[in-house]
């Protein structure tokens, strides 16, 4: 999976003009599903953002994770993260996860977000609609995060 994190004061996602998800200051996450991705890795994807510091603390310094901000989010669906430009100029999107794979691990992420928010809000997109998404960067501060890339838990 991989996640193209914003630092956000806030950000709403419309779909034909209306807003359908929203956060206050947090992290609005595009993420991206690939063809062999896993519930497993939607929970090694969401922890390390949920344990994430990026906030500044009293010194100004990035020290602080969502909940010490009590941070929300907004998690917006994104295949073109798995975009393969190396060719031509016309993106190939193959790499991403069939449809069906995508909205279940893309559902399943949003899940794990709230189960750990609690009260604090999770806003979502709509998965495969024609989104329009406005944000005001914080920072700004912009993480590419792949759980390729992602260290793995060893094996016994």
């Amino acid at each position: 999976m991989r996640a193209l994190l914003q630092r956000v004061t806030h950000a709403e996602v419309a779909v034909e003009g209306q807003t359908v998800g929203r956060c206050g200051r947090g992290f609005l996450i595009l993420l991206g599903v690939g063809p062999d991705d896993t519930e497993d890795d939607a929970a090694r994807l969401w922890n390390k953002i949920h344990k994430l510091r990026v906030f500044d603390d009293d010194a100004g310094k990035m020290n602080l994770a969502l909940d010490a901000v009590e941070g929300e989010v907004l998690v917006v669906s994104q295949f073109t993260l798995y975009a393969d430009c190396r060719r031509g100029n016309r993106p190939s999107f193959t790499a991403a996860a069939p449809p069906e794979l995508g909205k279940r691990l893309y559902e399943h992420f949003c899940e794990l977000a709230e189960a750990d928010l609690g009260a604090r809000h999770v806003g979502r997109g709509i998965f495969a609609a024609e989104m329009q998404v406005s944000l005001v960067n914080d920072g700004p501060i912009t993480i590419w995060l792949d759980t390729d890339e992602m260290t793995r838990p060893r094996m016994p």
